[in-house]
């Protein structure tokens, strides 16, 4: 392409089109761009030489992972690291094709014999992504909705490798997904593949519940304060529990307190992380605030997933990487997980010599958050009765990611013009623009439930289900209504989740995807009724009936 950079992965590219200059608007640069697609191309090459093999071993799955989520919206801005890990790829790719093959399924047999030596190049060479960006625009659409999930299925399935989860039919799906982006495809072929990313992020979301609970326990209802202590600490931020807990390990007797950030504020409801003292509370709010937040903040952060944003000289000495995130310039901690000089920076920075009271977006002062699905289905009895009362009358999942584009105010003033005989459930970072508000009780049960964060829709999914059991129907006949924020794609794979499960009438904003085509939304629109948010006001009157 003649642009200096194409992409438009994110909810807010520019002019809802693209990025196209020489810088995107999440920070990125046209090399950094240009380098991510090389990423994905060098993946696609090495899942075409895995075509045929019976198991293509964890090294293989591990490093499309990796990829796929280091090319994620906000997870690495270094040129350097991106470059290792196309090198990583190749390396991966090689090993796989002088390896012998196990199994006669594929092209790649079919030119290399049983020794896989004289493989094909034509047959695994790297891909050329920007044949994708000149495609028709249906098929570019529906070949982005899948490359897409799978970049937000592939920032799940490395949680849960981090706690020692994986799952052979996720593993197999991202390199048959890859695969796909790069064969010849019509409208009719492609929305099959489309709605099984959804089928398979499903599978994918349920083994990371299971390894977050079976590793740190139900999460339980707490309030969780505003307020930083006097004295050194350290913020952490992104999503990675595993990380957490390292660092809670590493900071026992050292006198540094931690304070979650984002998305990591639903930590604070594991019972196995609670347990130690040092975990204090929650800093700031969500992620595009976190260059005013943490302008001159005494003590250093660590970033642990997505979520980055180039950062500011008032704190660019303090922030701390890990995992694949990365930033030029900025200390990386790698797999040894020494967090030593994030300590170290911490107490020589000292903190606040006094305790500092912060607020949410709204003015409080504590947020809850542990409403998992554990909890909300130990009360299903009594949220089943106060359906039938009528003290519930419908239920609100206002959930998705935070941005900063004009808009997304939309989210605050919805849930507060919520009826008083409604409950709005959230989870992921667009929490924050509403987490903060006092909206009383109904029955004894809070009207806002914090359900945790963007890898916890599961547990939404899973109440949502119980409840249409409970009331012998199905989802789309419950009191419930899907209000969605996107930002990212984890936001794009769980939509694909709930469409593979045929979840109807999802308001979805601030705007609508720019990958997606005319033709294609109207697609969306006629069979599964999504639609942009409007007003408040209006969207209220319609979801109510």
């Amino acid at each position: 392409m003649d642009q200096k950079m194409f992409c438009y992965q994110c909810e807010q590219t520019a002019g809802c089109a693209g990025c196209t200059g020489s810088t995107g608007v999440c920070g990125k640069t046209a090399e950094t761009a240009r380098l991510q697609d090389q990423l994905v191309g060098a993946m696609i090459g090495l899942a075409r030489a895995a075509e045929g093999v019976e198991c293509p071993g964890d090294r293989v799955y591990r490093t499309v992972i990796e990829g796929l989520f280091t090319t994620l919206t906000n997870v690495s801005f270094d040129d350097d690291a991106i470059r290792a890990q196309i090198e990583k790829t190749h390396r991966e790719k090689e090993r796989l094709l002088a390896a012998p093959v196990k199994k006669s399924a594929g092209p790649r047999e079919k030119a290399a014999g049983e020794s896989g030596a004289a493989a094909s190049v034509q047959d695994t060479d790297d891909y050329n992504l920007g044949l994708l960006w000149d495609m028709d625009p249906d098929i570019r659409s529906l070949k982005s909705l899948i490359l897409f999930g799978l970049k937000g299925m592939a920032a799940y399935a490395y949680h849960a490798l981090m706690l020692g989860a994986s799952d052979e039919t996720v593993n197999q799906f991202f390199l048959t997904g890859l695969r796909e982006i790069a064969k010849d495809g019509t409208v009719e072929s492609l929305l099959p593949t489309v709605l099984k990313v959804g089928e398979v992020n499903l599978t994918c979301m349920a083994m990371l519940d299971a390894a977050n609970t079976g590793t740190y326990g139900t999460p339980i209802p707490v309030s969780v304060p505003l307020v930083v202590e006097r004295g050194p600490f350290i913020v952490v931020t992104g999503h990675d529990l595993k990380d957490l807990e390292l660092l809670l390990k590493q900071t026992e007797g050292k006198g540094v307190n931690i304070y979650t950030h984002g998305e990591m504020l639903p930590a604070h409801a594991y019972p196995e992380l609670r347990k130690y003292p040092q975990l204090k509370g929650n800093f700031g709010t969500a992620w595009q605030n976190q260059q005013k937040e943490f302008a001159d903040i005494p003590a250093p952060i660590l970033f642990t997933t997505n979520c980055l944003m180039p950062p500011k000289k008032s704190y660019a000495d303090r922030v701390f990487t890990t995992e694949v995130v990365a930033y030029p310039g900025m200390v990386h901690i790698d797999d040894e997980k020494d967090f030593t000089p994030v300590i170290e920076k911490a107490l020589e920075l000292g903190g606040y010599q006094e305790d500092r009271q912060f607020t949410g977006i709204n003015g409080g002062t504590r947020v809850m958050t542990g409403f998992g699905h554990g909890t909300i289905l130990s009360m299903a009895d009594q949220v089943i009765d106060a359906v039938k009362s009528g003290a519930i009358r419908h239920f609100f999942l206002v959930a998705g990611c935070d941005g900063a584009k004009p808009g997304r105010n939309y989210y605050t003033d919805f849930v507060k013009q919520t009826p008083e005989d409604s409950i709005v459930l959230t989870l992921a970072c667009g929490k924050f623009r509403f987490n903060d508000l006092d909206l009383g009780n109904i029955g004894g049960l809070p009207r806002i439930m914090d359900m945790g964060q963007c890898n916890d829709a599961y547990g939404a999914i899973k109440v949502a289900m119980a409840l249409a059991e409970a009331f012998g129907c199905e989802v789309n006949e419950l009191p419930l209504s899907f209000v969605l924020s996107w930002y990212e794609q984890k936001a794009v794979c769980i939509l694909l989740t709930l469409l593979h499960l045929g979840i109807r009438n999802i308001r979805l904003g601030p705007s609508l995807p720019a990958f997606l085509s005319p033709n294609i939304l109207n697609f969306l629109v006629e069979n599964y009724g999504i639609g942009p948010v409007t007003t408040p006001e209006e969207d209220l009157k319609a979801l109510l009936g």
